[in-house]
């Protein structure tokens, strides 16, 4: 090949990525990637599985669980994820409490998200109740490199009863981001309620997260979210924003707003800071790509998604059920979102 030729293929080359770089500079200003958690607050399906316990939400059990509701569920959902994007949906939406991937595939395929092309990752876990942490993405916006679920190894899998924890590696743009999506076991009544599972979870995420910090210690982009069931101040959490070995390396964006008495959950009348989000300072720090910051975190509370509180004064969230009593709301949770924009 001539030297010529070689040349006008460098210069080709060379342009290609310049207006690759700059496209997805414009997309991403005037749009930011936008990360979504919610907890949606038992998204069963109306039938029965027979290897999980999900005997309350079937049409003769205890939440009388119908088509009907099934229905305007899904549709509610469908409501808060375009209304949490502005029409324009989040590029990549965790959700934890899905019974399975048929109504993820009802959810996206079977509302007008169809049009976004969303694509699932989805696996069973090992919870009594069948319900999982998962994840669904734009694939025009994010690619999936890899994905794995994990669960501690001090805990035998036949042994371990509670919900996975989700890793994906994603592309977005020329930038790699490691999402990891938590549903950690509850605080309150059953075996579930162990502090010991919680430890071991938290263990298991910081190791996984030292490990990605020390291959590339000062650009790792790294966002753990989810509903860890405790607040900011709880010692699991904190655990996984101090190393032992080099201090604090996460930053809790959701300290801040649990600081200012806001939260995402409300347990007697009292707001709690359970669905969280947390980020590697190379995320937070880099001096050029996909960036965030403080301000970026936010809770996703319109109108539609609370309701007056019948016991405690003010509002909380408006749920599917309030204890057995069935009153067609969205969650028992509101929905966080993590905005990442370029420099």
């Amino acid at each position: 090949m001539s030297r010529g030729i070689l040349s006008k293929i460098l210069f080709i080359l060379l342009l290609l990525t310049l207006i690759f770089k700059s496209g997805y500079s414009q997309v991403v200003s005037s749009h930011p990637i936008r990360i979504m958690f919610y907890n949606v607050e038992n998204f069963f399906d109306i039938y029965d599985d027979s290897l999980t316990d999900d005997n309350e939400f079937l049409p003769n059990g205890l939440m009388r669980w119908n088509l009907t509701r099934y229905n305007k569920k899904t549709y509610s959902l469908y409501k808060t994820i375009i209304a949490s994007g502005e029409w324009e949906p989040p590029a990549v939406i965790a959700f934890c409490e899905i019974e399975n991937r048929k109504v993820l595939e009802d959810l996206i395929y079977g509302t007008y998200l169809l049009k976004y092309n969303y694509s699932i990752i989805h696996e069973e876990s090992p919870d009594r109740r069948g319900i999982d942490v998962c994840l669904i993405y734009r694939k025009e916006i994010a690619n999936v490199i890899c994905y794995r679920y994990w669960i501690p190894a001090e805990i035998k899998r036949k042994d371990f009863n509670s919900r996975s924890v989700l890793y994906t590696k994603l592309l977005i743009g020329s930038e790699t981001i490691h999402l990891i999506v938590n549903h950690w076991p509850s605080r309150r009544g059953g075996v579930l309620a162990s502090e010991n599972y919680r430890l071991l979870i938290a263990s298991m995420v910081r190791e996984k997260v030292d490990s990605l910090v020390d291959r590339n210690p000062s650009g790792a982009r790294i966002i753990i979210l989810g509903d860890f069931n405790s607040t900011p101040d709880d010692q699991a959490i904190r655990s996984l924003v101090f190393s032992s070995d080099s201090g604090k390396t996460m930053i809790n964006l959701s300290e801040r707003l649990d600081d200012n008495g806001l939260g995402t959950y409300r347990y007697m009348g009292t707001w709690e800071m359970i669905d969280q989000v947390i980020v590697s300072k190379g995320l937070l720090f880099c001096r050029e790509g996909l960036y965030t910051g403080p301000s970026l975190l936010r809770i996703f509370k319109p109108d539609f998604l609370l309701k007056k509180d019948p016991k405690y004064p003010g509002f909380s969230p408006y749920s599917t059920y309030h204890g057995y009593k069935y009153q067609g709301g969205f969650s028992d949770h509101l929905p966080v979102f993590l905005d990442l924009k370029v420099r």
